[in-house]
């Protein structure tokens, strides 16, 4: 293969790409001619680091996986077969190297310091005025001082230097003098570049020395995925990702960080020898110029007031990122006011952290109760020692499942770690073993539902316990509540409270009841006049005229929300017909899985979910497909499953901005909410998903993703 020479190579780095992808593919590569080698060599390294920063720090792959995996090989063998065309910076050199008996210590050439912080608009605003106050004779007094702000990460600090461009020394914050010698690990974290990128022709060449300063830390997607990692090896899971980065940033040996799915981003400069930007935003302009990451979520202010709005919008949306902040920093922006503003002990005048109120906190488990939900999954929840998080007093916590309280060591009257994240409901981290007293007692599931007595079984490939029968009473009131709302049979005046008064009463204790109520029995109930009774008796007539997935929806089929039930409804013309429906015959229909098949087969199985159907039948509600229920080949389209349905939007879309999706879901007829809850239909899931993701799916609405939601727009 001949390599292509300096005028063969396109200046276009992705057509570049391409060049040698086809000529590694027609050609393979030489490993004979010395010269040949080491040509080609140098092109791979420029192509391999050229993507490296687009997957890496500008999270905007060019090319897929496999085209980059080919291109790496290409080099890593290149080079062992020509050793002396290793280079320290080459992309292949990531991979670390031997153990380490001890980190060396490396002291910092300035110090590191930490910073002050600000709880509320207020600290902020006295900040401002001291550092005002300080530049008295730098700065008129009706000249505006110039602020930068930007998310703080909750990770581990660390001071990158290079010399000409190269990565030369990494080494941790210690106690701000002094750190560690951690260079062969940060060598194998893919977003801290090995050599610098020459900036374009802005008057500011590379320093001869340069000092970055930034932090390491674990993405919240990747740190999920890396504990599953460790769960199914049979090793502890870390507690939270800044811990999980830095146990992984501080391993004697680098093979080992290497593994691990660490990041980095900068937030600074440190000693330079050479010019570098007259201002902080355009410093952070000028790292990302030389391949260097730095946050996007950051902004230039011209007034306090601006950065108050700034930091107290970002308390609502951290969650919207995938990785862990627990606050702002605000730095005065030009250079030269910093240096004239100074520090006092261990912290900068010129910069402040705006820190976001606490969402966790440690309180003790006293107990831990189980609840029924409407289709008969038994859930854990812990009974806490009532504790302040985030501005409200929370004192009970889910546990998710069993398996979870097992697998984190989770005992009755253990110290707890409680997290509140967002609107989403609180939960239990993790116990703090060094805390016990000898007093703990560990907890199973109890073998029996505590609302109606019947043993609960754990089914295969289940996390959670189910009471399967269906006469439970805490099944039945959530049951209740859940047919006669919006998404299902839209029964106006039926809601929470009424749901629980009905089936107490015993007038309802199956669904069909409600059909049979009459006004005499329902005036009998507290709160009931005769406009109330006959309002709620006209909603449940309107009821009976629901199209048929909407009755589908009701039923409370575990895995049939209200878009599988419009599928199931456009391949099956009558609930009878479905009731006969065969397994094969349900995953034949499109986007029908076994697992969902195997439920609403089991479903129509029983029989008292027999009797029901032949009740509601009877008792005049609908149960054969609508006209707008058609198949779409019997229409030329297809049913609107948007129209009335409530959406809630979380994390980004590809092909959509918020504000495009909420008014393609609201010129359908559909509702786009802040949070989720007991109405909430569809919850649309982007990249980076929040809290909100974790309530639809404790709450069991449909959740999703951007192809889906594309899907359901075509349909309308």
């Amino acid at each position: 293969m001949a390599a292509p020479t300096t005028s063969d190579v396109p200046s276009n780095p992705v057509e570049h790409t391409q060049v040698l992808l086809r000529r590694l593919e027609q050609n393979g590569m030489p490993t004979a001619d010395a010269e040949e080698a080491a040509t080609l060599a140098a092109q791979l390294r420029e192509v391999v680091r050229f993507h490296d920063r687009k997957y890496y720090v500008e999270d905007a792959p060019l090319i897929p996986d496999s085209e980059y995996d080919r291109l790496f090989h290409a080099l890593y063998v290149l080079e062992e077969a020509h050793p002396e065309l290793q280079t320290p910076e080459s992309p292949t050199q990531r991979i670390g190297g031997e153990p380490l008996d001890a980190f060396e210590k490396v002291a910092h050439p300035e110090p590191l310091l930490s910073l002050s912080n600000a709880f509320d608009a207020q600290d902020l605003r006295d900040w401002y005025d001291r550092c005002r106050q300080g530049l008295a004779g730098v700065l008129a007094d009706d000249e505006p001082l110039h602020l930068s702000a930007e998310v703080k990460l909750d990770g581990l600090a660390v001071a990158l230097t290079y010399e000409d461009g190269r990565l030369v020394v990494a080494a941790t914050r210690g106690d701000g003098q002094v750190g560690e010698n951690i260079t062969r690990n940060a060598r194998t974290i893919r977003s801290v570049p090995l050599r610098l990128s020459t900036p374009p022709d802005d008057g500011l060449p590379l320093p001869e020395r340069l000092e970055v300063r930034g932090e390491v830390f674990m993405r919240r997607s990747r740190f999920d995925a890396f504990n599953e990692r460790l769960r199914e090896r049979g090793d502890a899971p870390f507690a939270n990702p800044r811990n999980a980065a830095a146990g992984s940033l501080r391993q004697l040996d680098p093979t080992v960080t290497a593994e691990r799915p660490l990041s980095f981003l900068a937030y600074g400069v440190g000693p330079a020898q050479g010019t570098v930007p007259p201002t902080q935003s355009a410093t952070l302009d000028w790292l990302t110029r030389m391949g260097i990451p730095v946050s996007s979520q950051r902004a230039r202010f011209d007034d306090i007031d601006a950065v108050v709005d700034f930091c107290e919008a970002w308390v609502d949306k951290r969650d919207t990122l995938d990785m862990e902040i627990d606050g702002i920093v605000v730095k005065v922006d030009r250079i030269a006011y910093q240096e004239v503003l100074g520090a006092i002990a261990k912290a900068p005048r010129w910069a402040i952290a705006y820190k976001f109120p606490a969402r966790e906190a440690t309180t003790t488990l006293r107990d831990i109760e189980v609840n029924v939900g409407r289709t008969g999954a038994i859930k854990p929840e812990a009974v806490l020692e009532p504790v302040h998080i985030g501005g409200v007093t929370v004192s009970q916590a889910t546990l998710h499942n069993a398996d979870y309280i097992a697998d984190r060591d989770i005992r009755v009257g253990d110290t707890v770690v409680v997290k509140r994240a967002g609107d989403v409901i609180p939960q239990v981290v993790r116990s703090i073993p060094e805390a016990r007293t000898g007093e703990e007692s560990p907890w199973a599931m109890p073998a029996r539902c505590p609302s109606c007595g019947s043993a609960i079984v754990r089914l295969p490939d289940e996390a959670d316990y189910f009471c399967m029968a269906s006469d439970c009473p805490a099944q039945f009131i959530r049951l209740l509540e859940h047919f006669a709302g919006r998404s299902a049979m839209d029964i106006e005046g039926l809601g929470s409270k009424l749901a629980v008064l009905l089936a107490e009463e015993g007038l309802v204790t199956r669904l069909s009841d409600l059909y049979d109520l009459s006004k005499d029995e329902l005036l009998q109930l507290e709160g009931f006049a005769e406009k109330k009774a006959q309002n709620l008796l006209d909603g449940i007539e309107a009821s009976t005229a629901q199209p048929l997935h909407r009755l589908l929806t009701g039923l409370g089929i575990r895995h049939v929300g209200r878009d599988v039930a419009l599928r199931l409804v456009h391949a099956f013309p009558s609930l009878e017909a479905l009731a006969e429906a065969s397994h094969e015959s349900l995953t034949a229909v499109d986007g029908i899985g076994p697992v969902t098949a195997e439920s609403v087969v089991d479903w129509f199985a029983v029989e008292e979910n027999q009797s029901l159907v032949e009740d509601l039948r009877s008792l005049g509600v609908n149960t054969e497909r609508q006209p707008e229920e058609a198949p779409p080949e019997a229409r030329g389209d297809a049913a609107s499953p948007i129209a009335g349905a409530t959406f809630v939007l979380t994390g980004a879309l590809d092909g959509f901005t918020r504000k495009e999706a909420k008014t393609a879901i609201e010129q359908q007829g559909g509702k786009v909410t802040g949070s989720v809850s007991g109405n909430t239909d569809y919850l649309v899931r982007g990249q980076n998903p929040g809290s909100k993701l974790q309530q639809a799916q404790e709450r069991e609405v449909t959740v999703l993703d951007e192809e889906a939601f594309r899907d359901l727009l075509e349909q309308a």
